[in-house]
């Protein structure tokens, strides 16, 4: 991740390779923000040559003009907060540096000169260019990988880069970005290498120094234990499943929170196997699991006073002659039963023996995050993800979400769908009516999770960008759901919210 520093310079003589400043656009055309430093001659010929060099100020807009000696960077870049008002919102700065960071890459060092006189403008400058600087590397060697570099030094000038309560709020992003691009290198790995029991190893090597607890349970273990779902999705596989259980355990938590993640590290769709367009981006089925495990990383970083479990649900979903065929029955921990009547609705069957888990263990709150189905993008498209659940929790989640920028829906559970889901022979069907599937889902999940308040949260779509770049998103895994799961746990640390 880049090193990121916080400085008083006056913009004119940063040193950076390039230099970031905002505009935004008008009814009169485009203007700068927060851009006075800059030398008078250098802004006029901005403003005349706005149309010239097609800036307009929208969002994502990003442009590169060459300032000719007038400052010490070679480079000034102009990032466009959109619609200009008289103070930016958080989430269109994270986007405005965000678009510029990624844009930079190759670039060594890049300055950004935005908006930043309060600790929320600055936190979320700091937050959006972190993000917005990642690369995927792994696979690329030579000048592909170097040209792709993300930018490796920020620095970001504020008249708060000696204040104590800028360096706390700086210290979260840091720790939160991190998070995010550990969660995206995750969903980005190839599945020949991100298997479950790889993905388990990676779990352990996560939270070193930062104590938290690693298990994890095998094929052995999980037949004792009578984890139904994780092995009957597993069986088609010759990588078995697995759930790892990390656990973060500060003295006197204010609340206990479980977390459970869907880590499917391929789905295929078993037996009930998938069309071949598209099937290479079923590598991200196990973005629930990878944004769990990352969560409960960060809240140790940031020594958060709240005790949260993850629980990771991971399994390879294979057709071969020993995979679970439609019609098979398996039994989830705990003792329902369910006849699988679509092998690619694998994703509740682990998800199921994950809250059943997790719900043992008497949390105060059990939140899961899946990509589990096709109908959340029909229904939301790919940048909203949904969620269910308790009414409260539902409500918890989605002014998570709205602080941390990422978009989640409030979606209804309607009992009525619970009859679709009836089985002739066992206690409850995996699939339902083709209508309200992503509901569906959802209900047959509440089957598990009894009394306990929980939230459901289905990034089918959000979690994996198969389309162009924006704002601080780049192409592939995004990372997804941490951002509003570790701000719920910040909430939770300051409202406590025990069980009685």
């Amino acid at each position: 991740m880049a090193q990121l520093t916080l400085t008083s310079t006056d913009l004119s003589h940063v040193t950076a390779d390039a230099l970031v400043v905002a505009t935004a656009s008008t009814a009169d055309g485009v203007v700068l923000v927060g851009a006075d430093a800059l030398p008078g001659g250098l802004r006029t010929q901005l403003t005349r040559s706005a149309t010239a060099l097609g800036l307009t100020g929208a969002v994502d807009e990003v442009r590169r003009v060459p300032t000719a000696g007038q400052l010490a960077a070679p480079v000034l870049v102009l990032t466009g907060l959109g619609e200009q008002s008289a103070t930016p919102s958080a989430e269109a700065l994270r986007r405005a540096a965000g678009a510029a960071t990624r844009e930079l890459a190759g670039t060594a060092s890049v300055a950004l000169a935005l908006p930043a006189d309060a600790v929320t403008e600055l936190a979320a400058v700091v937050e959006g260019a972190l993000l917005g600087a990642y690369s995927f590397l792994r696979y690329r060697d030579g000048a592909a990988a170097q040209k792709a570099a993300a930018v490796a030094t920020l620095e970001v000038l504020t008249p708060l880069a000696r204040d104590a309560a800028a360096k706390t709020a700086v210290h979260r992003a840091e720790v939160l970005a991190a998070a995010v691009h550990a969660t995206r290198d995750l969903v980005n790995a190839a599945p020949n290498d991100l298997y479950p029991a790889a993905f388990a190893d990676l779990a352990k090597a996560a939270v070193k120094g930062t104590g938290v607890k690693v298990s994890v349970l095998d094929e052995k273990a999980l037949t004792a234990g009578g984890y139904g779902g994780l092995l009957g999705v597993g069986l088609g596989s010759a990588r078995g499943p697995r759930l790892v259980r990390v656990a973060y355990t500060p003295s006197r938590p204010a609340a206990k929170v479980a977390l459970v993640g869907k880590g499917i590290t391929f789905d295929s769709g078993g037996i009930s196997i998938k069309p071949a367009a598209g099937m290479e981006a079923m590598k991200s089925d196990m973005a629930g699991a990878a944004a769990v495990l990352q969560t409960v990383v960060a809240a140790a970083r940031l020594e958060l006073p709240v005790a949260v479990t993850g629980w990771l649900c991971l399994a390879e979903n294979m057709p071969s002659g020993t995979a679970q065929r439609p019609s098979d029955v398996i039994t989830i921990r705990g003792g329902t039963t369910v006849e699988v009547l679509n092998t690619d609705a694998e994703g509740r069957l682990v998800m199921a023996d994950g809250l059943v888990a997790a719900i043992e263990e008497g949390p105060d709150v059990v939140l899961d995050i899946a990509t589990l189905t096709g109908a959340q993008v029909v229904a939301l498209g790919n940048r909203v993800s949904a969620v269910m659940g308790t009414d409260d929790v539902r409500a918890e989640v989605t002014a998570a979400a709205q602080a941390s920028g990422e978009q989640f829906w409030p979606m209804p559970l309607p009992d009525e769908l619970l009859a679709g889901l009836k089985s002739k022979v066992a206690d409850l069907a995996n699939i339902g009516e083709r209508a309200g599937g992503m509901l569906t889902a959802g209900v047959f999940l509440r089957e598990f999770v009894g009394t306990t308040p929980w939230a459901h949260l289905d990034v089918a779509g959000p979690a994996f960008n198969e389309k162009s770049a924006h704002g601080y998103t780049p192409v592939g895994g995004t990372g997804v759901g941490v951002r509003t799961l570790l701000t719920l746990l910040e909430q939770r640390a300051t409202t406590g919210r025990r069980k009685k």
